[in-house]
């Protein structure tokens, strides 16, 4: 059973994030060559306080 984490930064509608899940579990269908129900994908959502880039968080310009 392929599990898939993705950690992403908030703000993405759940459009979007209905799309993430969709595309992620065809790809890991089509590569991997598994069944789709035997597939999980967790998106993780950070705050940009959370996230840190070159020292700084992704909440500060």
């Amino acid at each position: 059973m392929p599990i898939v984490q993705i950690q992403l930064l908030e703000g993405r509608s759940v459009e979007q994030k209905k799309k993430i899940i969709q595309e992620v579990t065809t790809t890991i269908v089509q590569t991997a060559r598994v069944p789709i129900d035997s597939v999980r994908v967790i998106l993780i959502e950070v705050p940009p306080v959370h996230w840190g880039i070159s020292g700084k968080t992704k909440a500060e310009p």
